[in-house]
């Protein structure tokens, strides 16, 4: 028996955890001094709106080690924990500090693992559907970790937001970048490096062009590597998900495309109508 337990910037749905469980640990989130739990009970839409209205920086808080702690306990002999970059978020060190913490008192009651993601959002789903599917071919514990970690480390991930603002209040790009590239109408094509920081790829203006050349590039990455699985998180943007999905699917070798709207945190940093594309 084993477990999949990852923070709240691994995006599901009802159909993909149906198929997919998975525990969600909640990031809180703060607008305004007002505190909101990243979980199946937030109206996302509403939490975006008051964002969007709100001229404060929005703050996030990770995880602690015991909300993590909580997830471990149980019947599971192997629990598998995804979290968010590390580069991004002290979730990771959260859920390596509860696994030392069970072991230290369970040595050698259960098989624990943290994946950084090295990403977020829909690299992070991926990753947990990559741990369902490994379990299915009844591997050794030690065995999938070692093909998950490859499979992070050759992970792509893209993405386009339509406003800067908040990644620019939360330091995660310059405001002078920002502002140039808002004076400019220029759309950046972003994503996260080998070391799970967030980069530039590209620069783009006009936001049409900006979308069909993220799909350009994901085609053409995904061609080369023969990929055949695709994630796609948005904020409140379903039109361009579904065009960028749309596109994809023509890929002869693509056998699936997951779809899924981003909850809270993700929603936080790709801000209103942001896009992902994890392969």
């Amino acid at each position: 028996m084993y477990k999949v337990v990852a923070d709240s910037s691994s995006e599901i749905d009802e159909a993909f955890v149906k198929t997919y469980p998975v525990d969600i640990v909640p990031f809180k989130l703060y607008i305004d001094g007002k505190e909101y739990v990243d979980d199946s009970a937030l109206d996302v839409d509403a939490f975006v709106e008051e964002m969007v209205q709100s001229k404060d920086t929005p703050k996030t808080a990770c995880p602690s080690p015991n909300e993590f702690l909580e997830h471990i306990k149980g019947m599971a002999e192997e629990v598998y924990m995804v979290t968010i970059s590390s580069k991004l978020s002290g979730t990771y060190n959260s859920a390596v500090l509860a696994k030392k913490l069970y072991e230290d008192e369970h040595v050698g009651d259960k098989f624990i693992h943290v994946f950084d993601s090295k990403g977020a959002s829909a690299s992070e789903t991926l990753v947990t559907k990559k741990i369902h599917d490994l379990k299915n071919l009844n591997l050794a514990p030690e065995v999938l970790v070692e093909k998950v970690e490859q499979y992070i480390k050759e992970m792509q991930v893209y993405f386009i937001s339509e406003s800067l603002e908040n990644l620019i209040k939360n330091g995660r790009i310059s405001k002078w970048k920002g502002l140039l590239a808002s004076t400019l109408r220029i759309m950046p094509i972003m994503g996260a490096n080998e070391n799970g920081e967030i980069v530039l790829y590209e620069k783009v203006r006009n936001t049409n062009k900006a979308y069909q050349r993220l799909i350009d590039m994901v085609h053409d990455e995904i061609v080369k590597s023969g990929k055949k699985i695709v994630a796609i998180t948005h904020v409140g943007n379903y039109d361009r998900a579904q065009q960028i999905k749309d596109e994809l699917s023509k890929i002869k070798d693509i056998e699936e495309i997951i779809n899924i709207k981003c909850a809270g945190l993700s929603s936080l940093y790709a801000d209103k109508k942001g896009v992902i594309v994890a392969f």
